[in-house]
């Protein structure tokens, strides 16, 4: 009994999807990428393990602690298991790519296996979809992902969609003014990331009065971006707000009724970007659809070097959970003496065809017992009553 059970146990965070949820994914990514492609994005299937060196270097040690690692027999080198696409697409992008006309527009979709799951996300092995657009440094190309990814997940029918707009360079621009050593500006990210103002009052340094405003100025981004333009912020801080406040006007063009806030001090999650950076939400969905923003793809001994680019990657499992539950769709019982023909008719309708393996006494109940709603008779779907 207890080898019954165990064969059907899985590691923690690992799951089957069984139908109609597995089937309903699939369609749910190819709706997705067919929104990507429709704007330009061409599709790439980087592989599922890399070399350990590519993989993880440069900006991609930011996914250094979610990332499982094994031997490969056959090269003796260390490989590791992607715990995220992006940089693989950007790898794809600046190398086997690198002769392509930028801007460079590329979409992906696959899944990724992490070390830890989190107390929103237990999953550890999560499908992702997303966009990157490389060689673009313009507002015009961070609102044109933004916009894309609110209108993808719109197109699928998600609704109550927002835009959380971040500026992870913010912070660091500004305690780099004020002159605070690595140790200092370590403190200010840890207590912006708690939100704790109390913290950042009891900095002192002349950097807490402006970081405490700065913290309180999350929520709807047209008052956040006027309270910022209120402020005295040094040069490199009010260029990066600059960026932002273009960026929410392209969008409102765009799309008026998009629904976008501005949270300031967020940092966490984007690490290596370097530019306006978000997050994508839903009413009554819990935790984030998806994150995205700007980056350096590539860098040295890359043919194009560090290129500028933005993208996106949703989190299929929370994109599922925010849409209606999936359902078994309609499917038509054929019986034996209805032959070959009537599979193909049925099928060119549109239908799921069952066929029969064995002659059966009672179609419409072995069609029940198959999980058929209809039986296939004289060549059409008659419905089949519920017991």
């Amino acid at each position: 009994m207890n080898d019954v059970i165990g064969s059907g146990l899985l590691p923690p965070g690992m799951n089957d999807i069984l139908p109609p949820e597995a089937a309903f994914e699939t369609a749910t990514v190819n709706r997705l990428l067919g929104v990507f492609r429709a704007h330009g994005y061409a599709q790439v299937k980087p592989p599922l393990v890399e070399f350990e060196q590519n993989l993880l270097g440069g900006t991609g040690a930011a996914m250094n602690s979610q990332t499982f690692r094994l031997m490969d027999p056959a090269s003796h080198a260390m490989l590791a298991v992607r715990a995220d696409m992006t940089l693989q697409v950007a790898r794809i992008a600046t190398t086997r790519l690198s002769h392509e006309a930028r801007p460079l527009r590329l979409c992906y979709s696959g899944q990724v296996l992490q070390v830890t799951g989190s107390q929103l996300r237990p999953e550890r092995q999560v499908g992702q979809a997303g966009v990157e657009l490389i060689g673009a440094a313009g507002a015009r190309a961070d609102a044109e992902v933004i916009a894309l990814a609110h209108e993808a997940l719109a197109a699928i029918g998600v609704e109550g969609l927002s835009v959380d707009l971040n500026v992870p360079t913010l912070v660091p621009a500004i305690t780099r003014a004020l002159g605070l050593n690595d140790d200092e500006a370590r403190k200010v990210r840890a207590a912006l990331d708690r939100k704790d103002a109390g913290a950042i009052a009891a900095l002192g340094n002349g950097a807490s009065d402006l970081l405490t405003q700065i913290l309180k100025l999350g929520g709807p981004a047209d008052g956040a971006l006027k309270a910022l333009a209120g402020l005295k912020l040094p040069a490199e801080a009010a260029a990066a707000c600059n960026q932002l406040a273009e960026v929410v006007a392209l969008l409102r063009e765009i799309n008026p009724g998009i629904r976008l806030t501005i949270d300031p001090v967020e940092n966490r999650g984007f690490e290596y970007h370097t530019g306006v950076s978000f997050v994508l939400f839903a009413v009554g969905a819990r935790g984030e659809l998806g994150r995205g923003g700007r980056y350096l793809a590539g860098g040295a001994g890359r043919p194009n070097g560090a290129e500028p680019a933005t993208g996106f990657t949703l989190f299929m499992d929370t994109v599922l959970r925010a849409l209606p539950e999936a359902r078994m769709p309609d499917r038509v019982f054929v019986p034996l003496d209805e032959g070959r023909a009537a599979i193909a008719r049925l099928q060119g309708e549109g239908w799921i065809t069952v066929a029969a393996l064995d002659q059966v006494k009672d179609a419409a109940a072995e069609a029940q017992r198959l999980g058929c709603t209809h039986v296939c008779k004289g060549g059409k779907a008659v419905a089949v009553a519920k017991a």
